[in-house]
């Protein structure tokens, strides 16, 4: 049964937020202002029709918005969009009493994310490929997708293909598609154990279709061109299912705040280093020691490293930082330091950076929330908080990430 309401703001997934009587309720794909009818189940509710729009409404660009469950926020007028995702870095960290200059947020262009995780299902109308609806297991097959780089987009069909030719189970599964200077990399999860025949069809179409790589839950099935990225001046040939920034451009955004911030550092510590994006970047001035938990990731680094030229040094030592962070005494042997942990933050690495005497450092997060908390550690610690800069590289969601800058004044001896 459809209800009116009065969406009063906007939530931090980007649902408008109105109140009613038993609490808030939560509608999708609406705006501040705006008044509109929805099916109310609790504390959620599905948009119906907006009766009275916000100025700010907008056509969006993809005729799967609203459906797909990926994008949330097609809707919304740019600037105002660009405004509400920097104020999310500006709420987190004001929760934390933090106060800081916090820069305009750098903006995403569509058609530039390179990175893609298709959900696909074999049904008996044929193999789904698509995105998976928001609070449901239902895949929404797309034709189209707008923050993608055209190279994804126009390799739909062969993605689909492929999935029918790797299916292995009858329930659904995941294709991780990445956009590499070789090609298509592709790397399925969860698809189920392919035989020998299977394999050998999937490994022709590969070939003949000209992608770069196909693995199966972590193996390489066949890799007709090694996958490679560059970072900075460094090739890398990535392993199967590494982690990338969604886009490049944010990627390069990043590390310039970061490589700008400890230029002057002569020795620099890259925790949560992944494949080198900042460390191979950081190598061209300072000496690096890259330090991760994943052994195939700090495997490509270090060959990237070996196979480079004009580096300094870059040492590498495989740890999880979540089990085992660095402790101040092992920090101190540094004089410059970056991190970028996953959503969960670096808390307790954070506690060790704060009671170091590493004069710069440079937090990088996808999580304004456990950023701020992270933050209120190494200012208590005796950091001073010199800038932060909200960077959107996951369009029209409600994520966002940032670059924190950090420094401590040296302590007399």
């Amino acid at each position: 049964m459809s209800a009116r309401f009065t969406i009063a703001r906007l939530g931090s997934q980007g649902d408008g937020i109105a109140e009613a009587d038993g609490g808030e309720v939560f509608v999708p794909f609406t705006l501040p202002g705006e008044t509109v009818t929805a099916a109310r189940e609790k504390h959620s509710a599905t948009l119906m029709s907006v009766l009275e729009a916000s100025p700010l409404r907008i056509d969006p660009a993809c005729r799967h918005f609203t459906e797909c469950g990926g994008c949330a926020l097609q809707h919304f007028e740019a600037e105002a969009y660009r405004q509400w995702k920097r104020e999310k870095v500006v709420q987190a960290l004001k929760a934390k009493g933090i106060a800081c200059d916090i820069a305009a947020l750098v903006p995403c262009a569509p058609e530039t994310r390179r990175r893609v995780v298709f959900s696909a299902r074999r049904t008996e109308a044929g193999m789904l490929l698509g995105f998976v609806r928001a609070l449901s297991s239902e895949i929404i097959p797309i034709e189209e997708c707008p923050i993608s780089l055209p190279a994804i987009v126009a390799a739909l069909g062969r993605l689909r293909a492929l999935a029918d030719l790797v299916c292995a189970t009858s329930k659904a599964f995941h294709m991780t598609v990445t956009v590499t200077a070789s090609g298509l990399d592709v790397a399925v999860q969860d698809g189920g154990k392919l035989g020998d025949h299977q394999r050998r069809i999937a490994s022709n179409f590969v070939t003949a279709e000209g992608l770069a790589r196909l693995s199966v839950d972590g193996e390489i099935v066949v890799e007709p061109k090694k996958p490679v990225v560059q970072f900075g001046s460094v090739a890398v040939a990535v392993p199967p299912g590494a982690f990338m920034q969604a886009t490049e451009a944010a990627e390069r955004t990043m590390a310039e705040l970061v490589g700008q911030h400890l230029s002057r550092a002569k020795k620099v510590a890259d925790l949560f280093a992944g494949c080198g994006s900042f460390a191979l970047r950081l190598a061209a001035k300072s000496e690096v020691h890259a330090v991760e938990g994943d052994a195939p990731a700090l495997a490509a680094l270090d060959r990237a490293f070996r196979f480079a030229s004009g580096l300094k040094r870059v040492t590498s030592e495989r740890r999880d930082l979540f089990r085992r962070p660095l402790t101040f005494k092992e920090l101190n042997a540094f004089d410059g330091l970056v991190f970028d942990p996953p959503r969960a933050g670096a808390e307790d690495q954070s506690k060790q950076i704060a009671r170091s005497d590493v004069p710069m450092v440079a937090a990088v997060s996808c999580n304004p929330v456990t950023l701020a908390r992270d933050l209120r550690i190494l200012i208590d610690g005796g950091y001073a908080l010199k800038s932060v800069t909200p960077i959107d590289q996951f369009l029209w969601s409600a994520h966002v990430e940032a670059v924190a800058l950090l420094e401590k004044p040296k302590r007399r001896r």
